[in-house]
């Protein structure tokens, strides 16, 4: 059958690949650059196995990403170019804040108890209502992407006055209960220091996956499905945050890490009434990203296929946080990237933090997945949350 034939083909070239890229990753490959109050990388064995993590996460990437076809580059060119007139027409790119619509007040919700390796929260659900612009380029098929419709988010809440909640948003290829809790410790952030922690699931991720894998889709070439997601998920949270105020929360901070801190620096651009934002490693580039990590050869043979990279990068401007004016005061902006991180570079952490103004930048000293382990990021997260008055005073130790 050809399509077992074509899924013979792709699975040797990516074993092919896979090594190779990496050896590429690891040779070509420069010291960190010192930035923004960054302390110099000394290199360790267990600064290794921190890199080394980031590594392996890159080379499943590799083996699972999806080969783009002679058709797809077609279509995907065609809908990158009718966007780019679209958004010229209606203004989005000069302006990217007037792409992103106020949602409705969240009215309805569903609450279930659930527990996840003896811990109980509650499974929050509603139904998303996000829809990308009527005539916009990939509206249909993301409207097709059922299990998409409905929004989650898992909870934790404390019984009794109301107290400020700490809305935590996930990586990439996570949305999960037992990944939140990992990236979002309940012992330290709802129980040590006594907050409400609120989890959304961003689009296309945990129960809303509609591919093979939590995320499939964000980064799949199909550039308009990855403006909705992160579109819906500025949606779903900004109803969430709502629904928060309603229940009379007394502050509301967001705490975001990779693709969910660019989320959260996104938020700081359109909810100026948030306590605190904190941008943890925040994907924001994403063509700069992908300049990093692919082989020259590969992003030269792609513009020779018709991928016009300037053209995605101008387009991709309605969901960059360095095109969007940050409204959250300047002391309620943080940041903190990995002196090790091998996915999200320290230059595009410090860029995101000079066009903030140059507020609170941290670093801690690990890799881009290690930083749940890293004691570092508590102390930085936990300067940031008293500072804004989310915790009144560092617990006793």
């Amino acid at each position: 059958m050809p399509w077992v034939f074509q899924l013979g083909v792709e699975m040797a070239l990516r074993a092919i690949l896979a090594p190779g890229i990496l050896a590429v990753r690891w040779l070509a490959s420069a010291p960190p650059a010192l930035a923004d109050g960054m302390p110099a990388a000394r290199r360790s064995l267990v600064r290794a196995a921190k890199a080394a993590l980031d590594e392996i996460f890159f080379v499943t990437e590799v083996l699972s990403a999806r080969f783009v076809t002679a058709a797809d580059r077609s279509w995907l060119d065609a809908e990158v170019r009718e966007a780019l007139a679209l958004f010229e027409a209606k203004g989005w790119l000069d302006a990217p804040a007037t792409y992103h619509r106020t949602p409705p007040p969240l009215t309805s919700v569903t609450l279930r108890p659930c527990r996840s390796l003896s811990r109980h929260y509650l499974h929050l659900t509603f139904e998303s209502g996000y829809e990308p612009h009527p005539g916009e380029p990939g509206r249909e098929r993301w409207l097709g992407y059922g299990p998409n419709h409905t929004a989650h988010a898992w909870v934790l809440e404390h019984a009794g006055a109301p107290r400020p909640w700490l809305v935590c948003l996930h990586g990439y290829r996570t949305g999960f209960p037992l990944t939140a809790f990992i990236q979002f410790p309940p012992a330290w952030l709802h129980h040590g220091l006594g907050l409400n922690v609120l989890v959304p699931v961003l689009p296309l991720h945990g129960p809303r996956t509609v591919g093979r894998r939590s995320g499939e889709g964000f980064a799949s070439g199909a550039f308009l499905d990855t403006i909705h997601l992160q579109a819906q998920a500025l949606w779903d949270v900004r109803r969430l945050l709502g629904w928060l105020r309603a229940r009379h929360a007394p502050a509301i901070g967001v705490y975001g890490v990779s693709l969910g801190g660019a989320t959260a620096a996104l938020l700081a651009g359109l909810e100026p009434s948030l306590s605190c934002v904190i941008a943890a490693m925040p994907a924001h580039d994403l063509i700069g990203l992908a300049r990093r990590h692919v082989p020259t050869f590969l992003l030269i043979l792609a513009e020779r296929l018709g991928v016009a990279w300037d053209g995605v990068e101008r387009l991709l401007r309605v969901i960059s946080p360095l095109a969007l004016t940050p409204h959250v005061a300047h002391e309620r902006r943080f940041l903190f990237g990995g002196v090790a991180d091998r996915l999200v570079p320290a230059t595009h952490v410090s860029a995101l933090w000079r066009h903030w103004d140059r507020p609170r930048l941290g670093w801690h000293n690990g890799s881009h997945l290690s930083f749940s382990f890293e004691s570092t990021v508590r102390t930085l997260v936990l300067e940031a949350l008293v500072t804004t008055g989310m915790v009144a005073r560092p617990p006793v130790p």
